[in-house]
């Protein structure tokens, strides 16, 4: 076994030390293992306010009776969270089952550039079942349901918008952009600069990006702002694009996929 560890010289060692002591409680009174656990949040998107919190997520794995039992134990464990740290996670099983349908958000923990620990098997063996099993367009449905949220919540008013939300409109976007661009694929970077720089965006827009990206990297409060116009005709045709191309196509897993789940969920269960 080949162990993950992988945290930025920026973090604060105090804060990844109580990360550390969550993760082991996982393990003494949960008994259950942690076969990866990453930062989720703007730390590893790559757009880190002065402020921003930590998001530890996880996946665990619970011992082989806890899944022979009348009586199953949540598949969510969560530490109480306060105004710097978040951690929780998800029992294998749900986190397979939320892959199947679509939902990103495990996609973007296993491609992580902040890892806090793990298997780096496990990591290899899910990313390669993501991208077998996955459809294009089940990925494609998440992020349009996540960004046109954040759209209608915090961009109604586009001569006042609150400039550091700008992010959760926009990576939803250009991940929906970087998946049009590229048929067939589903894991699309986590990294926001990464996908900044292959999603062939125009110079006027990357310059704009950039800019938002430096001011927010120094300041805790970007404040409220008229927003760029281009950007919001970027967020919103690409959301259309999406809206054509995905409506009806099929994201539903098939049985083949389903299997292929199954197989990873019973050999690290068994482990």
């Amino acid at each position: 076994m080949t162990s993950l560890r992988r945290i930025a010289s920026d973090f604060d060692p105090t804060i990844v030390a109580e990360i550390d002591r969550c993760l082991r409680s996982v393990r003494e009174d949960h008994q259950s293992r942690v076969v990866l656990a990453v930062e989720s949040g703007s730390r590893a998107w790559g757009f880190p306010s002065p402020d921003s919190d930590y998001d530890c997520r996880f996946i665990y794995v619970r011992r082989l009776d806890d899944y022979l039992t009348l009586f199953p134990p949540r598949d969510v464990i969560e530490f109480p969270p306060d105004v710097i740290l978040d951690v929780s996670g998800w029992d294998l099983g749900k986190a397979l089952r939320l892959l199947l349908k679509g939902n990103a958000v495990l996609i973007e923990w296993l491609t992580s550039p902040c890892v806090y620990g793990g298997d780096e098997a496990f990591r290899n063996e899910a990313l390669i079942l993501a991208r077998q099993i996955v459809r294009p367009a089940g990925i494609a449905r998440h992020y349009l349901h996540l960004g046109a949220r954040q759209r209608r919540t915090y961009f109604a008013d586009e001569h006042s918008v609150q400039i550091k939300k700008l992010f959760y409109a926009l990576r939803p976007a250009l991940a929906l952009r970087w998946l049009r661009l590229r048929a067939g694929q589903t894991v699309a970077p986590m990294h926001f600069p990464t996908l900044v720089a292959q999603c062939d965006l125009p110079l006027e827009i990357v310059e704009i990006i950039d800019q938002l990206l430096r001011q927010k990297a120094v300041t805790r409060e970007l404040g409220h702002g008229a927003m760029p116009a281009p950007i919001g005709v970027l967020i919103d045709l690409e959301f259309s694009h999406a809206r054509e191309l995905w409506h009806a196509a099929d994201g539903k897993p098939d049985l083949e996929s389903r299997c292929a789940a199954d197989v990873l969920f019973r050999r690290w269960v068994r482990q």
